[in-house]
Parts: structure tokens; sequence; C-alpha cells
């Protein structure tokens, strides 16, 4: 028996969805899987292809990374297209700005070198950074991760800056939409002890599922409650928290970081129903 057996824990994630049910069980968990959005493949983004071929067109001043993840599957997309080449000649010659170790990583695994990583891994942090070097009349990509940042991005064009925005994996609706129903019934009869979010999207969709199916302010209810709502970061929060919701976060963004504050929280609180069984 783990810390976690008995407790019934609901992920919204379809990115690395596998890896975080299979930590969760291994500490005893019961994982109710309900993906609150879909991704679409990158090699078969238009979207994304065309704004590869925009920000080739003409010269970068600078390039903000926002994601790892994002950054390394925009390169890989790129590979596919016969693009990958071009395009870090061109990020190369740019300014890159980085928010935080995970985008660094990533920019250096690809060659490159980045001028600045925010060190609180914010995108606040970021921005205010890029728009501090003078962005006036200069052409900067922005490569976004999930959603469109028009916070940020908006106070840049206001700024002078001509913006490409780059937004590798987009989300859709979710396949299974009932799913998601169900996570949510779960947790408002007691069933889920509680949520876990990877991304942003994920928990923006769940709340906006909930509100379309007219259980919005009972899930608030519940969220704001006994329910825990447990985010890999600030950015993943965001949304619950712009609803009042509290919200847990290791020091660290990372799954692992997110697991084992998971454990630590809920461990050996038992006596939770298990979702119906499937089958």
């Amino acid at each position: 028996m783990g810390e976690l057996t008995g407790v019934t824990i609901g992920i919204t994630a379809e990115r690395r969805a596998e890896e975080f049910i299979t930590a969760l069980e291994r500490n005893g968990a019961t994982v109710w899987h309900a993906p609150t959005i879909r991704i679409v493949p990158l090699p078969d983004d238009a979207l994304l292809r065309a704004a590869t071929e925009d920000v080739l067109a003409e010269p970068l001043d600078f390039t903000a990374i926002t994601t790892g993840a994002g950054f390394r599957g925009w390169v890989e997309a790129a590979d596919g297209w016969g693009l990958r080449k071009r395009l870090l000649t061109s990020l190369g010659d740019a300014r890159l700005f980085v928010r935080g170790p995970k985008g660094v990583g990533a920019v250096r695994g690809a060659g490159l070198r980045e001028e600045f990583s925010a060190p609180e891994e914010s995108n606040k942090q970021l921005f205010r950074a890029l728009a501090d070097a003078g962005v006036e009349g200069r052409r900067v990509a922005v490569q976004l991760h999930g959603s469109p940042l028009p916070e940020f991005t908006g106070a840049l064009r206001e700024a002078g800056a001509q913006v490409v925005e780059v937004q590798p994996y987009r989300w859709h609706a979710p396949a299974d939409p009932a799913l998601v129903h169900e996570l949510i019934a779960g947790t408002l009869d007691g069933r889920v002890r509680a949520l876990a979010f990877t991304s942003a999207p994920a928990a923006t969709n769940l709340l906006n599922l909930a509100r379309e199916a007219g259980t919005y302010e009972k899930l608030l209810d519940a969220l704001r409650g006994d329910v825990v709502s447990a985010c890999v970061g600030p950015v993943t929060a965001a949304p619950l928290e712009a609803a009042g919701i509290r919200t847990l976060q290791p020091e660290r963004q990372r799954l692992g970081a997110l697991v084992k504050l998971i454990v630590a929280e809920l461990g050996h609180d038992l006596g939770h129903q298990s979702p119906p069984s499937s089958s």
C-alpha cells in the first residue's frame, strides 16, 4: 500500500498523462483521467507552418521562448518540413529571451544561446525584460504554448514592435467531453479528493465545460472547499486563482515535484471512493 492508497485524484492532462498516472499510482492513488483538451499534432498544424514561414520571411531582432516543450516541438515540426536549419539560423541571429531553465535547456540543446532567462520562470518577468530591451521598430517572434498571451503580445505591439506569434501545441475541445463531465460529477459528490493540472488551457477548459453544463458554481464551491487543486506552477494555476480557487504549487515547476507535493499533502488520506468501473 502506498501513501495515497484510498485517495482518488483527477488529472486533466493529455500530454505526458501516462507518466503522471504511473507516478501517482505508484504511490497508491486511484487516478481518474479525463483530458480537458486535445492537442493538434504539430506536423499537421497548418497554422504553425504558416507562422514559421512568416518568421523566416524577414530577419528577427528578438525571439521570446515561453516553454521548452513548445520550442522543441516547433523545431521538430520545422525539421519535418525541411525548415529546421533556416529556422535555427534565423533564431540564432536574434536576441533570445527565455522563460526559465526548461526553455534554456531546449534552446541550448538546439545549439543556440539565450541572452536572458527569467529567474522566476514567469511570463511577466520574461516580457518585462523584453520590453526593457527596446522593441520599438523591432521584429519580435513570440513562441507561445497552447493559448495566446494577448496581455503580453499586445503590450509589445503598443511599444512599437512587429510581433509574429508562433503557437505550437494548440488546444482544441477534448475528444470525449463526457469523461470530463463525469470527473466534474465525481468532484461534486466527494469521490475525487484532488484535481491536478499541468497546463493553463486544461484548467481553463475544465471551468468552461462546467459553465456550459451548468455546474460551474457548484464546481467552484467544491474547489474552494475540500477538493485540492494541485498545479505544476503559477502559469498553470492562473485561471484557477482568478476564479478564487486556492492552489497548491511545488517550488520547482516540474512534474516530479508536483507528484511529491500531492503525496505530502494527501498522504494517508483514506476513505475516499474510487470512480466507477468503466467495464
